[in-house]
């Protein structure tokens, strides 16, 4: 089990904490990883496309000239595939994308890709991005600068953390995310996971608990 150091607003060591190395040292499955992350992604399509087939496409009714004597293949109604404007053959049709994926292999990737992370020291843990009771933006991305200076970043708060919600959530570079939605597909998404301690104990302690389960 390693350590890491605890960061305050201005980067300098506060305390330090425990990386579990059930979680920050396990193996990283990329098989897993990915079925994971195409399961994710998979669930986030809306499904809703649809063609028109030729009963569903409007007008046509009449036959578009007569059976015999034009010299034309016969033709009954101009809402065919072949024809402009006509339906559409074996087009897409409303369907669920979702794919079921056993909470263990969450776990599991989740683990996964928090250990790639910490093997390459980038995750980090503050104790606060923002002092005082106000929102401040332009204060809570230098002290975010002063722990790490990479292009994005992944600070996962505890849902209550409404300061730090506030300050950061209109940052581009910045992804917020509650600690109780963690997963594999943004850990990956981001170049660096940074934590509040509230954040961190929880998803430690979520961890833990799964752990322990496949166990």
């Amino acid at each position: 089990m390693s350590t890491i150091d605890v960061l305050d607003v201005s980067g300098a060591k506060s305390g330090t904490v425990d990386l579990p190395g059930d979680i920050f040292d396990a193996k990283v499955n990329i098989p897993l990883i990915h079925q994971v992350v195409v399961a994710q992604l998979a669930a986030r399509r809306q499904g809703t496309h649809k063609a028109k087939t030729r009963g569903e496409v409007s007008g046509g009714g009449k036959k578009p000239y007569r059976q015999k004597g034009t010299g034309r293949a016969r033709q009954g109604s101009t809402r065919a595939p072949q024809f402009a404007g006509g339906g559409v053959v074996h087009g897409p049709l409303p369907r669920d994308y979702s794919q079921k994926t056993p909470k263990k292999m969450k776990a599991a990737a989740l683990r996964g890709a928090l250990s790639d992370r910490a093997n390459g020291g980038r995750v980090h843990v503050v104790s606060a991005l923002v002092q005082g009771e106000t929102p401040k933006t332009k204060a809570a991305l230098e002290s975010l600068r002063k722990i790490t200076q990479t292009r994005s970043v992944l600070v996962v708060v505890d849902e209550g953390d409404e300061l730090t919600w506030l300050s950061l959530r209109n940052a581009p570079e910045v992804h917020l995310l509650d600690a109780g939605q963690l997963n594999t597909y943004d850990v990956l998404c981001y170049d660096d996971v940074v934590f509040t301690q509230e954040a961190y104990d929880q998803v430690v302690t979520r961890l833990s608990k799964s752990g322990k389960e496949d166990a």
